[in-house]
């Protein structure tokens, strides 16, 4: 891995040097970050890439749902912001949340607050920074159709405010200007009834216990549905429901779900995610494309 070549600037926050990350994913799997940055705040974020030299790679992490970081590790620095840009306020049907903040977190805010939409938010095991990097989506509902600006920062600290019609949105996937990284969004949502709300988000988490592997380390849904198709079904279709590599394991529950078992490594999981995508492909004729985002270098 890289060496610094210059010193990174003084922060408020915490900032390490190899630091395990599997306590950082889901997936309770993957080496270690070269170097792991925990900002104070939003302040402190800017401040420090303000001064970040310009040959320092840079890795972002919300809760760790939608990624498999390697055995080998990451290199340069990794940005956490779970539990660290977590401002959640209301103003009339307008919710300013920030990038660390979990989807559960404002589901249930926007729920209390009498509004409708964000209810679908409850199933996402992730950050809104997350949400809005991959339009996450569950039970019918998507991130972007309730977004009305979003706030990025880019590596030099360049705070802009941009709109949806600066993105191409799409299923499970946006893309915007590069280089630049979500701190924050308004959304719009509708007038509900609070009752009406907590009672369906209730019913959302209630359905996500039946369906989904929530007991065991998991990234959440590994593959994106293909068009007119279900990832899972295609999986299960091969006969791959319960095949393990190492304590890797493909969910008896949903084929779409990869569970680590106890003592899964990354290399396991990773091995299963091939296996699947090359016997659906050999019977289907279809290459599953991945949902779930693979960083950092083997071991």
């Amino acid at each position: 891995m890289n060496a610094l070549k210059q010193p990174l600037p003084p922060v408020r926050g915490t900032l390490a040097e190899n630091v395990p990350l599997a306590g950082f994913t889901t997936w309770r799997v993957g080496g270690t970050a070269q170097r792991l940055f925990r900002p104070a705040d939003r302040e402190d974020l800017i401040r420090f890439l303000e001064g970040l030299p310009e040959d320092e790679p840079l890795t972002w992490l919300g809760l760790g749902s939608n990624v498999l970081v390697r055995d080998g590790g990451v290199p340069g620095t990794v940005v956490v912001t779970a539990g660290r840009l977590r401002t959640l306020s209301l103003e009339d049907r307008r919710v300013y949340v920030e990038a660390g903040v979990p989807c559960a977190h404002v589901a249930r805010f926007c729920s209390l607050h009498g509004l409708s939409g964000a209810e679908f938010l409850a199933g996402i095991p992730g950050t809104m920074g997350g949400a809005l990097a991959m339009n996450a989506g569950a039970f019918g509902g998507e991130t972007w159709v309730w977004v009305e600006a979003v706030e990025t920062v880019d590596r030099h600290g360049v705070v802009r405010r941009r709109s949806p019609s600066d993105y191409r949105i799409g299923y499970r996937s946006v893309e915007g200007p590069r280089g630049e990284y979500f701190l924050a969004a308004w959304l719009r949502l509708q007038h509900g009834d609070i009752g009406a709300g907590q009672r369906r988000i209730r019913e959302l988490l209630a359905r996500r216990n039946r369906t989904q592997p929530t007991r065991w380390p998991n990234c959440g849904s590994v593959f994106k549905n293909p068009p007119g198709e279900s990832a899972a079904r295609l999986i299960e279709a091969c006969g791959l429901k319960g095949r393990t590599i190492g304590g890797a394991k493909i969910s008896e529950l949903h084929a779409n779900f990869i569970i680590n078992t106890g003592g899964a490594t990354a290399a396991d999981i990773e091995g299963l995610i091939e296996l699947a995508r090359a016997e659906v492909a050999a019977r289907f004729g279809i290459r599953l494309q991945l949902e779930v985002r693979i960083i950092g270098v083997p071991r």
